[in-house]
This record gives structure tokens, C-alpha cells and sequence, in this order.
């Protein structure tokens, strides 16, 4: 994974010093000074391909992770007329490789993004249809002065896109390299591909599925769904470098860093996952966690954070996720800190378990929902934003160390699969027609179920849910809404909606997050590219985004 970013000319062709930040800066040099601005996320090495006569500029900033040694970018064809940075990995590359190399007579790929390159010299902008992964990219060809830029379906990469004063197009990684540079940034779509000239673009492919619109009604198959969950898993599992996983002791992370194990020890049968934790001294994940690291028989570390340590870090992480949401704010400081450790370690790659309360109904809330349709669409909901929530978060922070991190519940088939079974499967509580009175009632059941066969110890695997930012400890949420509360003062938050027109914040923690993002990213368009993630008010639940809110949540002790 790594960080991209471009320029693109108004009208191909090349830029007037005035419209470069100033007569002083080369577009070389304005590109590689504002990229800079997310050189964490590629600490390994920095790329640069300018076309002067074309008014282009692309920069790569990339954390090697696959083809270690040949997959430096941007990447150019043969003949010089393509230029792509690209950021993510393309699971099924081999594939398409092999497909390639068929059609041509030899190909070998420089690492999983090249494939698009060559892609798209065979179909054109047609080439989303092929691939697999979670990827952002931008595309120069020199022949048509077309661009094309893309973003998988479900924003597990970040990408954004700006226009400055003079029209010209920005693409970047981090919205923290447009902001003081172009009036206008937005987030682009997930699921969607714009291809055409600057100020012309089209868009030329949008992530559609049944599910997106219909509630399905196919019942759910608990042995297909745990083959392809597996299946899902040995995918994300290659790369070059030494990987990890998180291990919070949920069923979500616990699964995948049980299915890895048992991928990995095919080849070795003594093979020792790496997995992390993280918490105050009494929170209550460390004793699921360590219960499954000895079922699993994992390399097992926690790191252990005082609330002072990460407060110190509002600031930080605020800048570094790009959002003022409350529970993602909350949930992202102590992860911060993980992810810090996990680099020292010299690990590049960690999976974790994103994803699965979006398409499994896991959150606490979804008790409320009050029947089958409310039940899907709410889901559909959630998965349409999970790069505003749990995808950004996790992407941006572990990136801010320099460290890529997988989810296998988001593989585009797995999810498709999950998404087109019944609701009645997958709602939590009476409704559920499967197992007994006390997992009748537990969220996400049918993933439990399928994986109820020793892939993990029986008291984890029906563990109820305990959302991130609760399982750290319960004294980080009163701790940090204290803190953030204690920066506003009553005649401040008073005055919110005159200051805050858009996206009033309705709390003085909430107002205190909005507070610093202003500063860092002025102006209502950023504003506009963050939506807060809250409970549906409607079905009765508490504007809090804490699971302990919820009137369902039972106190996991020590």
C-alpha cells in the first residue's frame, strides 16, 4: 500500500508558473512538495514522472510490500505513452498475469498493480471489470490526453480529487496535499471509475450489485459461507514481507488470525502468527485475546497505554485521519499507538477484521432494527459507508506508521455473497430462527456458526460484540469525552451552529474534534467530505456511538 498523487492539466497542456503556488516552483517541484504531505504512507521511496508539455504530474510514494524489488512507481509502458501510480494490491494479479502472458506470449508482472497497466492497454477503461483488490489509481495516456482514475468498491483505499482556481485536476491519497492548494475537494466514490479529459471526465464504471437495491431472500448456506470467508483469507495472505494481525479478541479478528494460522502451517506446520493487542491494564479484550492466542497458538504481544499517552495524540490523529467523527476519533488514538509498536517490530502488513459488523449486522444498535427490510437497508447503508467510518480509520492510521493493513471480510465476492443472504438469517435477536434462546439473540450468529467447528475457543466465538474503542477499556471513552468536553466552553458550544452551520456539532466533544479539523482543513468543502457515524435515532437508540450505550451491552469483566 502506499500514497499517490497527480496533477493533471485543465487543458493538456502545460501549466503557467502563476497558476503553480507561485512562479518560484517547477511542477516537479510543487507535486513532490505537496505529496510530501503523506510521505507516511510510502517511507520506502518516492517516485516522480512530470510531463511538462502536458501540464502532468505524478508522484508514488510506496511501502513495498509486493514485488519488493521491480515495483517502484509511477509506472510507464513500453512505449512511454502510459503513466499510472497506483495504490492498494490486486488479489487476483496472478490470474490476470497468467491471462496476460497467454494473450502475448510472456508477461511478468513488477508487482500486483502493474497488471493494470497492462490492462488497460487490452480493454481500455473497460478493465475494472477484471480486477480484484482494494486499490485507488490515476492513469495518464499522452496519446488522448485521457485520464482515467478509479477507487475500489468499497473505499477500503482513500482517494480524493480537488480543482484548483485555474481548473486543473488534483488527485491525492490524503485530502492534507489539496487543501491549501485547491478551493474545491471532494472524496471520490467508491465503486466508481471517471475516465475522459480534464473537466470532462465521465464516469465509465460503478460497483453495482442485486443487493444494492432488492432485499434478498437467499437462505444462508453455513458451509459455503465458511469456504469462501477461507478462501477470502489465503487471498489477502500473500505478500513479500514479514505480516501480523490484529487480535482483539472479538470474533472478527479472531477468525482471521485463526484462518491465517491454519493457511500458513499447510506449509509449516510449526509457523507462529504475530499477533497484537491493545488496552489499558483492565481492558477487556486482553483476556479473549489471549485466550485465542494460546487456542491458536500465536506470537501474542499487548501493548499497554495509559490514557494520558494517547490523549496526547487529539491533535495527531485528527490531522491524520482527516475527520472530526466522534466514534472514529475515539477508537483511532489507541490504534494509533499499536500500529506505532507494530512498525518497530518491522512488520509491514497486518490483517485485521473490518467490515464484518457491516455486512453481518454486528453492531449493537441493529437489536433495534425493527423488521427485515429497516434490517437490510441499514446494512447497505454501512457498507456504502464504510470509507467514511472503519475503512478510513483503519487505513490512514496504520498508515501513519508506514504499515498496510488487510481486510479479508471486504474481499468484493465475500462480501457480494454475505450481502445477498436472507435478512431473517443475519438480524440479531427473536427474529433469528437459529440455535438456541442465548444465541437466538446474539449478533451475528450465522458467521459464529459456520466457524463452530474448533477455529476458536467456544466462549470468544459467541462473545458478544464490544466495539473497539469499549474493549480498550471502558475508562478511555469517559476519559477522552472528559478531556474533549473541558476545551469548550459553555459560551462556545452555544454559538456552534452560527460557527458550524453544516454538520452542527450537537456535543462539546464533538465540538472540540470540529474545532481542530477546522484548522487544519479550512473551508466547507473539506467539511462536506466527512459524514458522523451514529445509531438510528429512529429505532430508539442513543445519539452515543458507544456499543456500552446500547441497552443490550453486557460488561465483559477481567
Amino acid at each position: 500500500m502506499c500514497g499517490i498523487f497527480a496533477i493533471f492539466s485543465r487543458d493538456g497542456e502545460p501549466i503557467p508558473p502563476q497558476f503553480l503556488n507561485g512562479s518560484k516552483h517547477s511542477l516537479r517541484e510543487l507535486a513532490y512538495r505537496q505529496s510530501g504531505k503523506q510521505r507516511h504512507r510510502g517511507p520506502d521511496s518516492t517516485g516522480v514522472h512530470v510531463i511538462p508539455s502536458d501540464g502532468v504530474a505524478m508522484v508514488h510514494e510506496r511501502l513495498r510490500i509486493v514485488g519488493v524489488a521491480m515495483g517502484d512507481q509511477p509506472f510507464i509502458s513500453e512505449d512511454g505513452n502510459l503513466v499510472l501510480v497506483a495504490n492498494g494490491e490486486i488479489y487476483n494479479y496472478l490470474e490476470l498475469a497468467a491471462d496476460i502472458a497467454k494473450r502475448r506470449g510472456t508477461y511478468k508482472p513488477k508487482s500486483d498493480c502493474h497488471v493494470i497497466l497492462e490492462l488497460y492497454q487490452d480493454y481500455g477503461a473497460d478493465l475494472l471489470q477484471y480486477i480484484t483488490g482494494m486499490f485507488a489509481f490515476a492513469l495518464y495516456d499522452r496519446r488522448t490526453k485521457e485520464v482515467l482514475i478509479a477507487r475500489d468498491p468499497f473505499g477500503i483505499i482513500p482517494m480524493y480529487v480537488g480543482e484548483d482556481k485555474a481548473g486543473n485536476l488534483w488527485v491525492s491519497s490524503e485530502m492534507k496535499c489539496l487543501v491549501d492548494t485547491c478551493p474545491k475537494v471532494e472524496t471520490f466514490t467508491p465503486g466508481e471509475a471517471r475516465f475522459g479529459k480534464v473537466g470532462e471526465l465521465k464516469t465509465c464504471w460503478t460497483f453495482q450489485q442485486p443487493w444494492i437495491k432488492e432485499v434478498p431472500n437467499q437462505p444462508c448456506n453455513l458451509a459455503l459461507l465458511r469456504s469462501i470467508f477461507e478462501s477470502a483469507v489465503r487471498s489477502h495472505l500473500h505478500c513479500d514481507v514479514h505480516f501480523g494481525a490484529l487480535l482483539s479478541g472479538g470474533v472478527d479478528s479472531s477468525l482471521v488470525a485463526s484462518i491465517a494460522t491454519k493457511i500458513m502451517r499447510e506449509r509449516d506446520p510449526n509457523y507462529r502468527l504475530k499477533t497484537f493487542s491493545v488496552g489499558l491494564r483492565d481492558a477487556p479484550d486482553f483476556k479473549a485475546a489471549r485466550h485465542v492466542a494460546k487456542y491458536i497458538d500465536s506470537d501474542h504481544k499487548e501493548i499497554i497505554f495509559e490514557i494520558d499517552e494517547a490523549l496526547d495524540g487529539i491533535r495527531d490523529i485528527v490531522y491524520h485521519l482527516e475527520t472530526y467523527d466522534v466514534t472514529t476519533v475515539r477508537c483511532s488514538l489507541p490504534m494509533l499507538l499499536l500500529a506505532r509498536y507494530i512498525k518497530s517490530t518491522g512488520i509491514k502488513m497486518i490483517l485485521s477484521g473490518e467490515g464484518a459488523d457491516e455486512i453481518f449486522g454486528g453492531y449493537l444498535y441493529f437489536h433495534k432494527a425493527p423488521n427485515y427490510k429497516d434490517f437490510h437497508e441499514e446494512l447497505v447503508k454501512r457498507v456504502q459507508q464504510l470509507h467514511l467510518s472503519d475503512c478510513l480509520r483503519a487505513n490512514k492510521v496504520a498508515m501513519a506508521k508506514g504499515v498496510e493493513l488487510r481486510v479479508p471480510f471486504l474481499d468484493t465476492g465475500f462480501v457480494n455473497h454475505v450481502m445477498q443472504i436472507r435478512p431473517e438469517d443475519k438480524i440479531p435477536g427473536p427474529l433469528n430462527q437459529y440455535g438456541g434462546e442465548q444465541q437466538k439473540r446474539l449478533e451475528k450468529f450465522i458467521l459464529r456458526a459456520a466457524f463452530a467447528d474448533n477455529y476458536l475457543p467456544d466462549d470468544v466465538l459467541w462473545r458478544q460484540k464490544e466495539q473497539f474503542s469499549d474493549g480498550v477499556g471502558y475508562d478511555w471513552i469517559d476519559s477522552i469525552r472528559r478531556v474533549a468536553t473541558g476545551h469548550v466552553t459553555d459560551e462556545e458550544f452555544a454559538g456552534a451552529a452560527l460557527r458550524f452551520p453544516f454538520n452542527t456539532p450537537t456535543t462539546k466533544e464533538a465540538y472540540y474534534y470540529r474545532s481542530i479539523f477546522a484548522e487544519q482543513f479550512p473551508g466547507e468543502s473539506a467539511a462536506r467530505t466527512v459524514v458522523r457515524w451514529v445509531p438510528r435515532l429512529d429505532w430508539g437508540c442513543p445519539e452515543d456511538p458507544s456499543g456500552r450505550a446500547q441497552a443490550v451491552h453486557q460488561v465483559h469483566k477481567d
